[in-house]
C-alpha cells in the first residue's frame, strides 16, 4: 500500500479524536489512503458525531468500490479511444 496522503492523516486523527479505536482508525486509513477516499469519508462521517465501527467499515467498502468502478470506466475509455484511433487512421504497419 502507498503511505498516506496528509487528507488521510486528517482522517485518522478525526476518528482518534471520536473515540474510535486505533486499529479501525488505521485500517481505514491504509486503505483509504488518497486525497479523494479519505476526504469522501470525511465528508461521510462528518454528518453523523457517531457511528458504529461496522457502517464505517461498510462506508470504507463502498468508497473503494466506487474509487474501482472509477478507475475502469477510465480504463474502458482510454481502450476506446485507442480502438477509435486505430478505425480512423489504420494500424499503421508496414
Amino acid at each position: 500500500m502507498k503511505p498516506r496522503t496528509e487528507i488521510s492523516m486528517q482522517l485518522y486523527e478525526m476518528m482518534l479524536n471520536r473515540g474510535y479505536p486505533q486499529n479501525l482508525c488505521d485500517l481505514v486509513t491504509r486503505n483509504l489512503n488518497t486525497d479523494y477516499t479519505a476526504t469522501r469519508m470525511i465528508g461521510y462521517l462528518s454528518h453523523y458525531s457517531y457511528l458504529p465501527e461496522v457502517e464505517i467499515v461498510d462506508e470504507m467498502l463502498a468508497i473503494l468500490s466506487d474509487r474501482n468502478a472509477i478507475i475502469q470506466k477510465k480504463e474502458a475509455e482510454q481502450a476506446q479511444a485507442k480502438m477509435n484511433e486505430i478505425y480512423r487512421f489504420g494500424l499503421d504497419i508496414e
